[in-house]
This record gives structure tokens, C-alpha cells and sequence, in this order.
């Protein structure tokens, strides 16, 4: 049964369920407001990767890739990119492939990265005539406007549901106090820079969680 333990620390069944619960609530709403409100020339008012962004806004909030900006700039830039590729590489293998790594080039150097956003380059590049016919006006609907909708439904749903999105650190329990064996921030950048690793964690919430750690250690010892 150990294959069915929660891959994600502080994960529980309740917890799942509620990010089930806001996935569902938050494109359904995204579906409905899109499709009563905008124009209905485009062939998509709900794209797919919408579907994996209400994974990462409803499930892991506290996550740096499923913060408001990130989710409206990542989806978005990268659909101007794969828009970009799709009118310069006549070949739709390779420009599948240049529209994905120019997505995460471009979402790296706006600190928007965002994984939905390679499904919204690819989306662009593969989505045949009805996408192409909408030419760079795709990028703005349906793929911002659905973008802006679910994070609208995230904070909604989050502010109810008792997370905090945009996620900000919260601050340790006054009990809970630092004590000489907590990191120095430096250290966890230097420690983080040695690792040569990438986590789906802020550079906050590691020092809040090491002192907490070291604090409930303290007490115990």
C-alpha cells in the first residue's frame, strides 16, 4: 500500500479531497464565465491546459509554479510563443519542439514558470486551423482570459477553504521560537545551490519549516 501514501508533505485524504473539490468548482466556473462572456467566434473558449493549472492552483497552492502570476503569464507567454514558432518553423515536429523550450526560456526570464504553459506552446503549434485562424488573438482568448478566470476562482475558493493564495508564508506559532541550531538563510542558499536541485518549496517556507523543526526539537530534547 506504500504506492499509495501521499507523494506531497502535510498531504491528506481531506486535503485531496477539497483540491478535487476546487479543481471541479474552479473550471466549471472558468467554463461557464468564459463561454457567456466572450465573443463566440473562437472554436475554443476552454483549453486544456487549464486543466492542469487547477491542479496545481486547487491542489498545491503553496507551490511557487501555481502562484497568480505564474499561472496568467505562464499560460499566456508561452502561447505567444508557440504562436511565434508556429509562423516561422514550417515543420510541425520541430516547431513543437522550439515552441516548448522557448516556453520555458521565456516564462524563466519573466519568473512566470508555470508547466501548464508547455501544453498552452504545444496548443499552439498543434491546434490545427481553428487555433491558426485566430492567429496571436489566441494567446488573449481564450488562454489569459481562462487563466485569469481560474485564479479569480482560486482565491475565491482558498479564502473559503482556509489556504492562502497568493500563498504567503505563515508566520510560526509564538510558542514556536528560533534557536541556535536554525540555518542562516545563507546556508540554505548555499545548501540549495550544492544540491544542483530544483523544489516545488520557496526559499521562506524552507527557513519557516527549519525553525519550526529546531524549535520542536529543542523542546522535546
Amino acid at each position: 500500500m506504500t504506492l499509495f501514501r501521499p507523494m506531497l508533505a502535510g498531504a491528506n485524504l481531506r486535503d485531496r479531497m477539497i483540491a478535487a473539490l476546487g479543481a471541479l468548482a474552479g473550471i466549471a466556473l472558468t467554463a461557464a464565465l468564459c463561454t457567456a462572456l466572450l465573443p463566440h467566434g473562437p472554436a475554443l473558449l476552454l483549453v486544456a491546459p487549464m486543466g492542469a493549472s487547477a491542479v496545481l492552483v486547487f491542489a498545491v497552492p503553496a507551490s511557487p509554479l501555481a502562484q497568480p502570476w505564474p499561472v496568467i503569464g505562464g499560460n499566456l507567454l508561452s502561447a505567444l510563443a508557440g504562436i511565434a514558432v508556429a509562423r516561422v518553423v514550417p515543420d510541425p515536429a520541430l516547431a513543437a519542439g522550439v515552441a516548448v523550450g522557448a516556453a520555458i526560456a521565456l516564462m524563466s526570464l519573466t519568473r512566470s514558470l508555470h508547466p501548464p504553459g508547455g501544453a498552452a506552446s504545444l496548443l499552439a503549434v498543434l491546434g490545427g486551423s481553428a487555433v491558426a485562424a485566430q492567429g496571436w488573438f489566441f494567446a488573449i482568448v481564450p488562454v489569459a482570459a481562462n487563466a485569469v478566470v481560474l485564479v479569480a476562482a482560486g482565491m475565491l475558493f482558498h479564502r473559503l477553504s482556509g489556504h492562502s493564495f497568493p500563498h504567503r508564508p505563515t508566520p510560526a506559532p509564538g510558542h514556536v521560537r528560533p534557536t541556535s541550531g536554525v540555518p542562516h538563510p545563507e546556508d540554505i542558499d548555499r545548501a540549495l545551490a550544492d544540491l544542483g536541485e530544483t523544489f516545488d518549496v520557496s526559499r521562506a517556507d524552507l527557513d519557516l519549516l527549519f525553525r519550526t523543526v529546531a524549535a520542536h526539537a529543542a523542546r522535546r530534547g
